[in-house]
């Protein structure tokens, strides 16, 4: 699936990371914070006078709901902290998912890891994303059936899926609880340099996970997606960031939405792609406009698989939009599909006790 964000910026992830550590501003401290409801707005933060909260209360702690300004799929919605606390990822927050489908089994939630580059836009407040949407995801079967000691009960494998997705089934809620913080603790500490898996550099942690939560009949799911924050010189943005070559299409972070199989692009590619369209039909040059430069080594690279006309020239153009944001996922994976990739999954899983 793919949606285009015609309402806000493109984000660059190392503004994302240092508006992590910038003091609050007085009011709203941010834009999720509950004061944002019915605030007339200024220069550098958006309006909000129709906007609307419900208190609602999450495994004994208090929060609010409100469905998405950036509606990207059905009954998008917010869970938000009352407290303006940075996200964190534990034990309390796989509470907090499932407590949340207890309550709501019609909809999902999820949330954004915790760390800059795998991370969401924002994390200076702590909030989950939910909806009454079935995302690819969602449909993707457990290919590896795997079992831990001492949690039998518990239905669990690996997802097929571009991304390192473990998947967790059972009846009784605090069993995924208990079995899901033992699989972050033993992957917040874990290495494997022979996979490129480092848990720390010189003292800054990579290892973190975005979890999402669902019903599945009466029984309980919880997704955990591997992450790693890991920055190279060659991928000074994230070794499992999108790649340089692929940042014509999407330069932004990978979060929740996105990990799920909704490619959420920036505005730009509106014009661009269709001018993209347009030049594979008339036989123009890619390089020579600026709407189209940047895409120039991709749509050659495909162009000779088709024939285009003014009626196919976008749905083909689509399509291939599609496939870039697979090896988008593809990227942000921390175990690749290869049998070297899989293998490394497994030593992991293994080693949890």
């Amino acid at each position: 699936d793919i949606t285009i964000n015609l309402s806000k910026p493109e984000k660059d992830p190392k503004a994302i990371a240092a508006a992590r550590n910038l003091p609050a501003s007085n009011y709203p401290r941010c834009q999720l914070c509950a004061e944002n409801e019915g605030y007339a707005g200024r220069v550098n933060h958006p309006a909000r006078q129709n906007h609307r909260i419900v208190p609602i209360t999450i495994n004994g702690s208090p929060w609010f709901l409100q469905y998405s300004p950036y509606v990207y799929y059905n009954e998008h919605c917010i869970c938000l902290n009352r407290e303006h606390v940075p996200m964190k990822i534990d034990r309390s927050c796989f509470a907090k998912l499932l407590d949340f489908v207890g309550q709501f089994p019609h909809y999902f939630v999820g949330s954004n890891a915790d760390l800059p580059i795998v991370g969401g836009s924002i994390l200076a407040h702590d909030h989950f994303q939910g909806g009454r949407y079935t995302f690819a995801m969602e449909k993707a079967p457990v290919e590896t059936a795997i079992s831990f000691p001492g949690y039998e009960d518990v239905r669990a494998g690996i997802v097929k899926w571009p991304m390192s997705v473990i998947r967790l089934t059972a009846p009784q809620p605090d069993r995924l609880v208990d079995l899901a913080d033992r699989i972050l603790t033993s992957w917040r500490g874990y290495t494997d340099e022979s996979a490129m898996i480092l848990a720390e550099t010189d003292g800054e942690p990579h290892n973190t996970i975005t979890p999402i939560a669902r019903r599945r009949g009466e029984d309980y799911e919880l997704d955990l997606v591997l992450r790693n924050n890991l920055t190279t010189p060659k991928h000074p943005l994230g070794l499992y960031h999108p790649h340089a070559e692929l940042h014509h299409i999407k330069k932004e972070n990978i979060g929740l939405i996105e990990v799920m199989g909704l490619a959420v692009l920036p505005a730009r590619l509106k014009a661009e792609l269709a001018a993209v369209a347009d030049k594979l039909v008339t036989g123009g040059d890619l390089r020579e406009d600026p709407l189209t430069a940047a895409h120039a080594d991709w749509a050659e690279g495909f162009a000779p698989n088709y024939t285009f006309t003014a009626d196919n020239a976008m749905d083909i153009v689509r399509k291939e939009t599609g496939l870039v944001f697979a090896q988008v996922l593809e990227c942000a994976g921390v175990y690749k599909r290869t049998q070297e990739g899989q293998a490394a999954f497994l030593r992991f899983l293994y080693q949890i006790s």
